[in-house]
């Protein structure tokens, strides 16, 4: 004889201080309704139901709009400018490398001193003129 198994689905209730703290992160704007909802194993309609009645901002009648992965887009846009500088940065590290490069083999062909050096010690001039 099989035993006839029923599986019973129980109603979770979740504390006010979990669902204020649900639409906290709603309203920091890191995550959407969603993605809340998939992280905390309930439906989408239930966080809305919980940021209508906790949300300071949003009422019931008023329609919320989440901008798509904007955190996201803006981050990248910010990561492609320092990815950008960083090869100006290198371009211009490697152009300084080879006028250095470039002075001192001319210092050396050449024998001369191109460039300035700060620990020459000053002239003596040419001394001190007579006043007429």
């Amino acid at each position: 004889m099989e035993k006839q198994v029923q599986v019973v689905k129980s109603r979770r209730k979740f504390s006010e201080d979990f669902k204020r703290q649900v639409v906290k992160e709603f309203e920091e704007g890191f995550l959407s309704a969603p993605q809340l909802s998939r992280l905390y194993g309930v439906c989408d309609q239930q966080v809305y139901d919980w940021i209508y009645k906790f949300s300071i901002f949003n009422q019931r009648g008023n329609r919320i709009v989440e901008k798509k992965d904007s955190h996201t887009i803006r981050f990248k846009e910010m990561e492609a400018r320092i990815a950008e500088l960083e090869r100006s940065v290198g371009q211009k590290q490697v152009r300084i490398d080879y006028l250095e490069k470039m002075i001192s083999l001319a210092d050396a062909q050449l024998g001369t001193d191109i460039k300035k050096n700060s620990d020459t010690p000053p002239s003596a001039g040419s001394g001190r003129t007579s006043g007429r």
